[in-house]
């Protein structure tokens, strides 16, 4: 069984990352142990997105816990975000254009970070507020999630839109 390093504060040049010749990330332990094909994991991805994340081995085992990200050197914490902007695909949502109707589910026409796009939202049940009140995640009917970090950041006509929702 292996042991899970802790990489904290006290110690957080214990990790070594790199990519291996295929682009997969390779896990070096202080003590030398290496674990090729590691995948970050979130523990918390939307209320604290930079604290407690694991390292997971190919086996589906976490073969380290970093508390922190703001711990860990430039260089490694880099190739970690590098490898979850990949993985985690939330596009936010910029400004509402339009909706196909007040009753759902409606067909919303929005811009994103990503680009232009059309969701269909099933229910008002599929917007949530998180932490933040003014933070809110938002399920289509894809399957697809999308993001509005701050309400009040939205112009206008978009707050007016998504307030007959909420």
């Amino acid at each position: 069984m292996t042991q899970t390093l802790p990489v904290t504060a006290a110690h957080p040049g214990a990790i070594e990352l790199q990519r291996n010749p295929h682009g997969r990330l390779v896990l070096t332990l202080a003590g030398g142990q290496q674990h090729a094909d590691v995948t970050p994991v979130r523990a918390f991805p939307l209320g604290a997105p930079l604290q407690g994340l694991s390292l997971v081995g190919s086996d589906g085992h976490e073969v380290a816990w970093i508390a922190d990200l703001d711990q860990l050197a430039p260089a490694v914490r880099a190739l970690i975000e590098q490898e979850l902007a990949a993985r985690e695909f939330v596009p936010t949502i910029t400004r509402l254009h339009g909706v196909s109707s007040f009753s759902t589910p409606s067909t919303w026409t929005v811009d994103t970070d990503r680009g232009p796009t059309q969701l269909i939202l099933k229910g008002e049940e599929d917007i949530r507020r998180l932490a933040e009140r003014t933070h809110l995640l938002i399920n289509a009917s894809g399957g697809l999630q999308f993001r509005i970090p701050d309400v009040t950041a939205l112009d206008r006509t978009s707050r007016k839109l998504l307030e007959r929702f909420l």
